[in-house]
């Protein structure tokens, strides 16, 4: 299924709906059909959308939430809806991800009780991420297939830490078996296709801090504390 979804995400012809007014960088609601008849709602986040930033690089954070599709691809946790580049887009380069039908008021802090084993991936994929921006209200509750999924992945891989989320409920928590196979997949994916795919899409220093985060994370068998002195927290929250 995901991979029909990319090649219409990819291919399909794209009408912009309208403006997402929440969002802090240009995004839009679009449908994208082909000449089969297959239709979906996606997001658009066009590069020229973006805001500047001092810390990431201009233009590149629509192929940061691609390189995060990827990563969870790569992970096999299916945690971020489908992601593609569009270089032909209604208003330029940028990035299309599958729209998730959701609740806005179901958000990390009211999923956390009931569906524990499926955060803590999120916390897992964070920290090898370097999510700078993982607030409550990026972890959608799926109304079609009842599934938690992340988005807004636009500040990530930065080659310096800078994690920053909402998702430390789990923190000093050992590494499960299931955690600890998936990340040393992860470690061998991204000395072959994964890194290759990764190196499109961010800077080099970028993908080998990936593969350290990996690596470093496996070692210490467990998830990390807040740093002192460092705002660990986003804000707002949600």
């Amino acid at each position: 299924m995901s991979r029909r979804i990319e090649e219409l995400l990819a291919r399909g012809d794209v009408e912009i709906r309208g403006r997402i007014a929440w969002s802090s960088n240009d995004a839009r609601l679009v449908s994208v059909a082909d000449r089969s008849g297959a239709a979906m709602e996606a997001v658009y986040k066009p590069r020229r959308g973006e805001q500047p930033l001092w810390d990431f690089p201009p233009g590149s954070l629509y192929r940061r939430e691609v390189a995060a599709y990827e990563l969870a691809r790569a992970l096999d946790w299916p945690i971020v809806p489908e992601t593609v580049l569009r270089a032909d887009g209604p208003l330029g380069p940028g990035m299309l991800q599958r729209f998730v039908d959701h609740d806005p008021r179901v958000h990390y802090f009211v999923l956390l009780d009931d569906r524990p084993d499926e955060l803590r991936r999120f916390a897992v994929f964070d920290v090898v991420a370097n999510n700078a921006d993982r607030k409550a209200g990026h972890c959608l509750l799926a109304r079609a297939d009842d599934r938690v999924y992340g988005i807004d992945h636009g500040l990530t891989f930065h080659a310096l830490p800078k994690l920053r989320t909402v998702i430390w409920d789990f923190a000093g928590e050992p590494l499960t078996g299931g955690e600890r196979l998936a990340l040393e997949r992860l470690t061998r994916q991204l000395d072959g296709a994964l890194g290759r795919r990764l190196a499109d899409l961010l800077d080099p220093d970028e993908v080998v801090a990936t593969r350290s985060r990996t690596v470093a994370l496996l070692h210490a068998g467990a998830l990390p504390e807040p740093e002192d002195g460092y705002r660990s927290v986003p804000w707002p929250l949600v």
